[in-house]
């Protein structure tokens, strides 16, 4: 008999997986404690079972683990992780330390679909969907190595979330509800699929969004990004309004600054115009270069003038400073070891 993965488990499987061994209710408060705030690595490792209830569980059942293939350290401080999952496929994470914050960009999927053109996880198409457990696993994995919390959690690493919508949405309700990791510090990141960014806050807890715009006219984000074909400019800031917003929240647009393609003073006033009635931020992303790439990134004075205009149209822009390019791990530049 195959053996059951208790992380693989929602918390109702699990509760009705402990019921089966004739065991009360709190036993299975118990175990999840353990996984999701102990962060424990084996059955054998729960210490408030009885060692005969442990060894009893591990008859039937065993708990997951991702495998620490690589561990990078960029000279600003952030980490890339690289982990191999049970089937042998391998995803990145990145740990992002800033002063009293310290960021964990998570992956959904291996590979990507979605084949921006700016992107390089983007170029190497789709391997398959990271189930629930192997996205919280990642978070899970690296907490483990850090004697400092993680505050933060962004799923901007490889895949697009809400093509996984339903692994995504069970992963966050149980980083909100078993790891007890606030909302309010959980940002999803998506290029732009509007039909799921309706339905994200009817089924997920109410995180922040965050949309990868990159472009101020159909035409060009159309090339450089597919997506735009299918949900254009006009159909994604409709659902952005009427996505729910807490009080005083807003939408973060991502907007990765292109030389010659999307910098200019234009696109900037195009952008304003574009936001108008949306409570929203800019993070402005000047390009990350990589090896092959067929864009570059614009000069210093070129991204402060388009922040410039910005700022003059009463937009919040932050030009974001990328991390860990020494390591591959700068926005746009997460690969696995296999895609190599």
């Amino acid at each position: 008999m195959k053996k059951i993965n208790l992380k693989a488990l929602s918390k109702q499987q699990l509760e009705s997986f402990i019921k089966e061994y004739g065991l009360p209710s709190f036993r299975s408060k118990q175990v999840l404690h353990w996984i999701y705030e102990k962060y424990v690595q084996s059955i054998e490792d729960i210490t408030e079972l009885s060692k005969d209830l442990r060894e009893r569980l591990s008859e039937n059942a065993y708990i997951s683990n991702l495998e620490l293939l690589d561990r990078q350290v960029s000279k600003d401080g952030t980490e890339k992780f690289l982990f191999g999952l049970e089937d042998g496929e391998t995803i990145e994470s990145v740990l992002i330390p800033d002063e009293d914050r310290l960021t964990l960009c998570i992956s959904s999927q291996v590979g990507c679909a979605m084949a921006c053109r700016f992107c390089l996880t983007g170029q190497l198409g789709l391997r398959r969907n990271l189930k629930s457990h192997e996205i919280i696993d990642q978070i899970i994995s690296v907490s483990r190595l850090k004697e400092r919390a993680i505050t933060n959690i962004v799923l901007m690493g490889m895949g697009e979330p809400l093509s996984n919508f339903d692994n995504v949405v069970e992963a966050l309700w149980r980083t909100t509800d078993l790891m007890k990791i606030s909302q309010r510090r959980i940002t999803l990141s998506t290029s732009g699929i509007v039909p799921k960014i309706l339905e994200l806050p009817l089924k997920a807890p109410l995180i922040n969004l965050a949309i990868s715009l990159n472009a101020t006219t159909d035409e060009v984000r159309d090339y450089i990004m597919p997506i735009n074909k299918t949900y254009p400019i006009k159909e994604l800031l409709n659902a952005c309004r009427k996505f729910p917003l807490p009080q005083r929240k807003r939408i973060t647009f991502e907007y990765v600054l292109l030389k010659n393609i999307n910098d200019s003073p234009d696109d900037a006033k195009r952008l304003i115009n574009l936001l108008t009635g949306i409570p929203s931020k800019i993070n402005l992303i000047p390009f990350n270069p990589y090896e092959g790439s067929e864009f570059q990134r614009p000069d210093d004075m070129q991204v402060l003038n388009f922040q410039g205009v910005l700022i003059k149209g009463h937009i919040t822009a932050i030009i974001r400073k990328s991390k860990g390019q020494d390591i591959m791990a700068a926005c746009g530049q997460l690969r696995a070891r296999y895609m190599a």
